[in-house]
């Protein structure tokens, strides 16, 4: 996100975000390691689609969240409604890390129902003034404890695990 909370600016641009002077992958491959499932919104995964790359998680299980599409497509399981469900389903099952990826509209709804573990936020030096916010209004408060930083160049990576 942008130094100021934002994912992208107003129109869904994240163009911003190639400007940052990282390091290496930005700890993206050791997360990566992680991770067997992704899940993200309509607008994040037709985003993903649209970059100038294979589709990154095609070798894990994908659910997009739309009120627009049903079924599968090549890549994705689409899925609507409360994430508890998917979830629980999800959590019942062997396997790696759960990523939540996007977008905003998205984790609001994960936060609302207290079902996000931990955040990993990477925090690019821009402040946009305006845009689609990371967090949403509209949640109940989450208290969190600082479990991590790692800086890699201009971007700086928070982990944060819920205060026990």
């Amino acid at each position: 996100m942008s130094l100021d909370g934002y994912i992208a600016r107003e129109n869904g641009d994240i163009d911003w975000l190639e400007e940052a002077e990282g390091e290496g992958d930005n700890g993206y491959s050791e997360l990566m390691k992680n991770i067997g499932t992704v899940i993200m919104g309509r607008k994040t995964y037709e985003q993903v689609l649209g970059f100038d790359m294979e589709f990154p998680y095609k070798e894990m299980d994908c659910y997009v969240y739309s009120n627009e599409k049903d079924g599968r497509d090549e890549y994705a399981s689409f899925v609507k409604g409360s994430p508890i469900n998917l979830i629980s389903e999800l959590k019942k099952q062997p396997g790696k890390d759960i990523w939540l990826i996007g977008g905003g509209e998205l984790i609001r709804e994960f936060l609302k129902e207290k079902l996000v573990d931990q955040f990993m936020i990477a925090v690019i030096p821009i402040l946009l003034g305006k845009g689609i916010p990371l967090f949403k209004q509209d949640f109940p408060e989450h208290k969190l404890k600082l479990s991590n930083t790692q800086i890699y160049n201009e971007i700086v990576m928070l982990s944060y695990d819920y205060e026990k």
